[in-house]
């Protein structure tokens, strides 16, 4: 019977070269690669900078990765690495859809990782019926979790706190301009998170002007000169500084200068260590300056309360796990009835061919043609439980009285 295995390498083993080792290569070919074993019926491979997941589909899910798992050895990988059954295998998806695998806990990126990963598979032909229903399934239950219960709820990075912070001083940010300074990951991370939000500018300024365009171009934003930051402080609402520099981007007097003339607020938030912005820059009127640890300690209120929300998470997946298993149960019951209704039809089909031909034969005398109805029925009978016959009887002989009473509830003979 073919079920479910996956072999997986992750963040809770693995650091981010060991998962690149594990496969840096088109997620297309090695779904195709897998897929090619005789063994493999379906295949789905999940990659991310935090995992690679292979799924398949198999007769015999521990050889195939056997002999994947020999490959690994030679590569130093054999110890990282996590082989799951079928229960395991579901199990373990609808945690991952539901954000409880991900580093940071409810995190809305993997959900749709596996919606495109899916449909990677699916154009590589490598997604049959039994893979189809259980991504579908893990999808579903992915956007059940976060639709009802707060799992994705308050941003946890210092990055994109900063931004729910500026969108809690400001209001609504998406006709503010924004200027961010620096192009590291916590940048880039506010970044990504501006974005989602619709703002009609977002300026980037960064020592090395390359490195302001490529984040410019992947957020849709604008890069400037790094010496140009201070004609962007006069006209940007919102002011995000990232950067590495040992010494302070922004000074009181650069904004006092920005200030004058000015008729509107402007928010600072330094997330940068050590700071980026001069701490007397929040004593000038109109200027709001938040920093680093004042987003830390929403990040960690925010953390707390996804931790809250775990419980409930896990209740949805167990009761979906259930209904997952059900399904599965029921998808091989009705494999098991299609074999049987084919083979009872093409057992009908042959014995209705011979019995006309017999009829012809006979130019439908009366009594040779009810003798021929009577043959045909008799022998379809005896033909569809020919086979049933046998392993009763071979059970009866060696005791096995499971399969007896089995074949009695089948056909329910209850005396």
């Amino acid at each position: 019977m073919e079920e479910i295995w996956s072999m997986l390498i992750t963040h809770k083993t693995a650091d981010v070269s060991d998962i690149e080792r594990a496969w840096h290569g088109d997620i297309s070919n090695l779904n195709r690669m897998i897929a090619s074993n005789e063994l493999v019926s379906e295949c789905v491979a999940l990659k991310t900078c935090n995992r690679v997941e292979v799924y398949i589909v198999s007769s015999d899910g521990k050889k195939v990765f056997d002999e994947l798992l020999a490959m690994a050895k030679r590569g130093g990988l054999l110890d990282l690495i996590e082989i799951h059954d079928h229960r395991r295998s579901l199990f373990h998806l609808l945690r991952l859809s539901s954000g409880l695998e991900s580093m940071m806990v409810g995190e809305d990126q993997i959900l749709g990782q596996i919606k495109d990963l899916f449909e990677i598979a699916k154009k590589s032909g490598t997604v049959g019926d039994t893979l189809d229903l259980v991504f579908k399934k893990v999808i579903r239950v992915g956007k059940r979790v976060r639709s009802e219960t707060d799992i994705n709820k308050g941003s946890i990075s210092i990055g994109s706190a900063a931004v729910d912070l500026g969108e809690e001083i400001l209001g609504k940010l998406d006709d503010k301009k924004i200027l961010i300074i620096g192009a590291g990951e916590i940048a880039n991370l506010a970044g990504k998170a501006l974005a989602t939000r619709g703002i009609d500018a977002i300026y980037i300024a960064n020592r090395t002007f390359e490195r302001a365009e490529e984040m410019a171009k992947d957020l849709g934003g604008i890069a400037v000169r790094y010496d140009e930051i201070e004609s962007y402080l006069k006209v940007a609402d919102l002011v995000i500084s990232a950067t590495s520099a040992p010494h302070f981007v922004i000074t009181r007097e650069m904004v006092e200068e920005t200030m004058v003339d000015r008729d509107r607020e402007l928010l600072l938030i330094d997330i940068a260590n050590p700071r980026d912005i001069e701490d007397t820059v929040g004593l000038i009127p109109h200027v709001t300056l938040q920093n680093i640890d004042n987003l830390r300690m929403i990040s960690e209120r925010n953390i707390e309360r996804r931790k809250m929300e775990v419980e409930k998470v896990e209740q949805i997946i167990a009761e979906e796990f259930e209904r997952l298993l059900d399904e599965f149960k029921l998808k091989a019951a009705n494999g098991v009835l299609n074999k049987i209704y084919t083979m009872a039809e093409e057992i009908r089909v042959k014995e209705t061919e011979r019995a006309l031909r017999m009829i012809d034969m006979c130019e439908r005398d009366p009594e040779k043609t009810t003798k021929i109805i009577n043959d045909l029925t008799t022998a379809i009978v005896s033909k569809i439980l020919a086979d049933p016959t046998v392993a009763i009887k071979r059970a009866v002989k060696g005791d096995d009285t499971e399969l007896v009473l089995a074949a009695s509830c089948l056909f329910d003979l209850s005396d």
